[in-house]
């Protein structure tokens, strides 16, 4: 499938440029605890940093995850299934589920980042972080990669139920 080929390389180049991202906050959190321990300081703006990393690399590593097949998932049943079984609950728990969340998390962010964008939201810490916008922007563009990316697993899962 031509369509779910291309969702699938974008979210895989997506998935592995951030991923890298996960080195990048764990060497920055080891700072700041060596700062606040070793010379009892802290800054606000590592902090929020930690958690703008952690937000990119949650929001636009989770379309990855689904990719791989590496989301969370009860399995007590699901491992026993047929494949062609395990593509009816890939199909139904798409449709049913991850495409209406995605859709209202979109839909209800959106007027959230661009408020945010209008004011060109800053961190309300001292010594925080500017760009709070982008951060925020991270909502719905995650969320839409996750939508694409369940788009890819309902096509894959249809022609599996199809055969």
């Amino acid at each position: 499938m031509i369509v779910s080929d291309w969702i699938d390389k974008i979210n895989e180049v997506i998935g592995q440029i951030f991923s890298w991202l996960t080195t990048l906050l764990v060497i920055l959190i080891c700072v700041d605890v060596l700062m606040r321990y070793a010379f009892t300081s802290s800054y606000a703006a590592v902090t929020e940093m930690e958690w703008h990393l952690f937000a990119a690399i949650f929001l636009l590593g989770i379309a990855y995850a689904l990719k791989h097949d590496k989301h969370v998932r009860v399995d007590v049943f699901y491992s026993q299934f047929s494949e062609k079984r395990k593509a009816w609950v890939n199909l139904i728990g798409t449709l049913i589920f991850l495409f209406p969340l995605c859709i209202v998390i979109i839909q209800s962010s959106i007027p959230f980042v661009l408020n945010s964008f209008k004011i060109l939201e800053t961190s309300p810490d001292p010594g925080g972080l500017p760009g709070r916008f982008l951060v925020k922007s991270l909502i719905p563009l995650g969320f839409s990669l996750l939508l694409l990316q369940g788009i890819s697993v309902a096509l894959k899962s249809l022609k599996t139920v199809l055969k």
